[in-house]
């Protein structure tokens, strides 16, 4: 099995309560990938932070293998969310993948 680990951090041009409109698109639209792209096992986006943190929103997903990430990657379904409602309002990006 493969995990994916995505820390965003959003672009600071948003009132707070865009910010949390912002988050919750990023969050229904990955999370409802799940079924629709093949190997991948589980999909979650963490919204809620502690404010000791230093990112806005985090991935974690689970890939049956490495070549299911890639695919996912690529996937169609997957491009359209990342244009749509997370590249447009992400600053940063930092990523973490690794076998478990």
């Amino acid at each position: 099995m493969v995990k994916h680990i995505i820390l965003w951090t959003l672009k600071e041009d948003y009132s707070e309560s865009e910010r949390e409109e912002i988050k919750a698109g990023i969050k229904e639209g990955l999370e409802g990938l799940k079924g629709q792209i093949p190997g991948l096992l589980d999909i979650h986006v963490i919204t809620e932070r502690l404010e000791s943190s230093t990112a806005d929103l985090m991935l974690d997903s689970s890939f049956e293998n490495q070549a299911a990430l890639k695919g996912y990657s690529t996937h169609p379904a997957h491009v359209a969310v990342a244009n749509g409602k997370v590249r447009p309002y992400t600053k940063t990006r930092s990523c973490l993948d690794f076998e478990v």
